[in-house]
């Protein structure tokens, strides 16, 4: 079992508070982004590490064909440098589409998908100007 994957039994099991999402401003219509990554699945996964350069993300994601007695759909950004969960930034129960708006420091970074009996899609932006 990965340290990731320990890290996230322990933070489900333990009955501890998720780490608190940092408040986000929804960039203007006008605010121009770069795609940091793209990914889907049918199960669990951990990305590919990307850099955060402006701290201003969003991710959009879309969870379809759950199956009876499918667990939520959680999407946690974690630390590359230090392997901790920095915020849980999707936490969905069923079908279901949205946008996540979240801030973090410049850093490198990775997501951690948790979908266990359900497909999903999900899409990784940052701002990179306005």
């Amino acid at each position: 079992m990965t340290a990731v994957a320990v890290c996230g039994v322990l933070l489900s099991s333990s009955g501890c508070d998720a780490p608190p999402a940092r408040a986000a401003q929804v960039p203007a219509a006008t605010t121009t982004w770069r795609t940091l990554g793209q990914w889907a699945g049918a199960g669990s996964r951990q990305t590919e590490s990307f850099d955060v350069v402006s701290g201003a993300l969003r991710l959009q994601w879309e969870v379809r064909g759950t199956i009876v007695g499918a667990g939520p759909f959680r999407v946690w950004l974690y630390s590359a440098i230090s392997g901790r969960p920095l915020q849980l930034v999707v936490e969905h129960k069923g079908p279901g589409t949205g946008t996540a708006h979240l801030a973090d420091d410049p850093r490198t970074s990775y997501l951690v998908i948790e979908a266990d009996g359900v497909t999903w899609t999900a899409a990784l932006d940052e701002v990179t100007g306005k």
